[in-house]
């Protein structure tokens, strides 16, 4: 029996074992979900055993534990680390879900519910495709694996656990699966990622909120203050002004560009994709530019006063504002850190208070076409979707992939499978079924050809 219809007669149990994971709410940022934590790293090591693994092990860090698994086949073989995470978003708002965000089902050909690609049904596609190549003969390079459970808010003790194990951790390369395809036909593999800053800004006047009627033209308002703050962040050519912060952006070969321009891709269609009425950006750059080469600047959230039913007259004490950037190679999220709070308090007028306050950050990545398990990565795409992968960056940020680099010195390989359309953090999570089973395979026929 060929490795695609071993799958298909193994669909069943396999994705028996994906819903026991998409059950538990494993929600990283709200305490509540801290047994959940737990659970779902006990249930992923039960998994990983019966996958083939010769043992798996649960660590505690400081927050959320991390599950460890490893198959050595011969201590002379090259070693593949495969990273994922358990942890998903929450499931809010509830109400537009259209079905249970934590009892998953496939209907109309989609698996449903959180984590469906977002991280569970991808680590899945890890755990099956090793188990299948284990058992048919196919390995030729010992596993291991990492699994944890806080990515959703920064992979906060990752670091920490990496500095602390690196023999443990040692590799040739880590494959990841955390990321998406262009389409389900237009199989492409994610060649970079933009690093993150992102902060929290206060913005203070009065001590106290105040009578709009009474004090408004003498006191200033945060809110309004913010509101000019950020309207000078971002030129009209959609520029950031803040000084230096493009000092060190990474040029981008000629090469890359005209693989960039092969892309498949049409902004109209983009434009109707997302329901806005047009499209804006850095000028001089195509969208698929904007989006994978070239950093930007977004507010996240604003809040401030009084936002409830009906009227009040207020002049609020404070204003708030979450701002991130997304960066690229050669750009360092704390010295991006440093030149935005330094230059958001210089647009600030004497008569208000500004706080930053930093978040969480990571910086970019880039993966070499040149690697051995890239082209291992790539034979595989092409074999199963009978079509050679387009290689370009993509706009997310994934922060402990430039952590792997950084502290254990591994290249990642980001072997994602996942859809635009898959509704990742958002209500109505799912996954392909038909895209999950082959992606099974293709990650089979990468064991295949990694030796």
């Amino acid at each position: 029996m060929n490795i695609k219809d071993l799958i298909q007669s193994r669909q069943t149990q396999f994705l028996d074992e994906l819903f026991s994971l998409m059950r538990i709410p494993s929600v990283s940022g709200q305490e509540a979900h801290l047994q959940d934590m737990q659970d779902c790293a006990q249930r992923w090591k039960e998994i990983l055993l019966s996958s083939g693994v010769d043992k798996a092990v649960i660590f505690q860090t400081k927050g959320n534990p991390i599950v460890y698994g490893e198959k050595i086949i011969d201590p002379k073989a090259p070693t593949v680390l495969v990273y994922g995470h358990y942890d998903v978003m929450p499931e809010d708002p509830l109400e537009l879900w259209t079905t249970a965000p934590f009892e998953p089902r496939v209907e109309e050909g989609l698996i449903k519910g959180r984590g469906a690609d977002d991280d569970k049904g991808q680590s899945m596609i890890q755990a099956k495709a090793f188990q299948l190549a284990l058992e048919n003969k196919l390995l030729a390079c010992n596993v291991k694996f990492l699994l944890e459970g806080e990515e959703e808010i920064g992979s906060i003790h990752l670091e920490e656990f990496c500095q602390n194990n690196k023999d443990l951790l040692k590799a040739e390369v880590i494959l990841v699966s955390d990321t998406s395809m262009l389409g389900a036909d237009t199989p492409s593999i994610t060649t970079g990622l933009r690093g993150i800053s992102y902060w929290e800004v206060e913005v203070t006047g009065a001590a106290r909120d105040l009578h709009s009627g009474i004090f408004g033209g003498a006191v200033p308002n945060p809110i309004q203050e913010l509101s000019v703050m950020i309207s000078r962040l971002i030129d009209a050519e959609g520029k950031i002004t803040i000084p230096g912060f493009y000092d060190k952006v990474q040029a981008v070969s000629a090469q890359e560009k005209a693989m960039m321009a092969a892309v498949p891709h049409s902004d109209e269609a983009y434009r109707k994709s997302v329901g806005a009425p047009g499209l804006k950006g850095e000028k001089g750059y195509t969208t698929i530019e904007r989006t994978g080469i070239r950093p930007t600047l977004d507010v996240c959230g604003i809040w401030g006063g009084y936002t409830g039913e009906g009227v009040k007259t207020v002049l609020p004490s404070k204003a708030y504002a979450k701002i991130s950037t997304r960066l690229v190679p050669d750009q360092d999220y704390q010295e991006i850190g440093r030149l935005f709070e330094n230059h958001l308090k210089q647009l600030a007028p004497p008569e208000v208070k500004v706080e930053v306050r930093f978040k969480h950050g990571g910086n970019p990545y880039v993966c070499s076409l040149d690697l051995p398990a890239y082209k291992a990565t790539e034979a595989a795409y092409q074999k199963v979707f009978g079509k050679r992968p387009l290689a370009l960056r993509r706009g997310g940020s994934i922060p402990v992939i430039a952590t792997f680099e950084k502290v254990l010195g591994i290249k990642s390989i980001l072997m994602g499978f996942g859809l635009e359309s898959d509704a990742i953090h958002s209500p109505n999570e799912n996954y392909p079924f038909d895209l999950w089973l082959q992606s099974i395979e293709v990650v089979v026929e990468f064991y295949r050809r990694y030796k």
